[in-house]
């Protein structure tokens, strides 16, 4: 068995991977079409079960979880225990830490967007003065 300080460091590496793909589908521009695709789906989809699936692939809670289980299917992480269980629980403990830095990342970049807005809106107003007659 693996001692529980190598779990623990375990869970959080794997846990960036994890939040890095769900992030990154969710929310970057690489993916932005597919994602409109199934924002669209998942409003308008006829069965439940339809839209259900595409909204999977809008929410970066929902996706975090079927990447941690690929992620638990490729690398047989457990945690805790050593049978089915410790899968269990290394999936949900992934999905909260991966979920937390999910937070984290998208806190700090609302921030540096406020501070480029910020910014922008100190260099209009230095360069409006300028033009200003004396």
């Amino acid at each position: 068995m693996i001692p529980i300080s190598m779990q623990i460091i375990w869970l959080f590496i794997l846990a960036m991977p994890i939040a890095c793909v769900a992030w990154t589908v969710t929310h970057e521009e690489v993916f932005r079409e597919p994602r409109d695709y199934c924002t669209r789906r998942s409003k308008t989809g006829i069965s439940i079960a339809e839209r259900k699936f595409f909204y999977l692939f809008t929410c970066e809670y929902c996706f975090s979880h079927y990447v941690t289980i690929v992620v638990l299917i490729a690398t047989g992480y457990k945690l805790l225990m050593q049978n089915w269980t410790g899968y269990l629980v290394a999936g949900f403990a992934l999905v909260w830490i991966a979920n937390v830095y999910m937070r984290l990342f998208g806190l700090l970049r609302q921030d540096i967007k406020k501070e480029k807005t910020q910014i922008t809106e100190i260099e209009k107003s230095i360069s409006s003065k300028e033009n200003l007659p004396d």
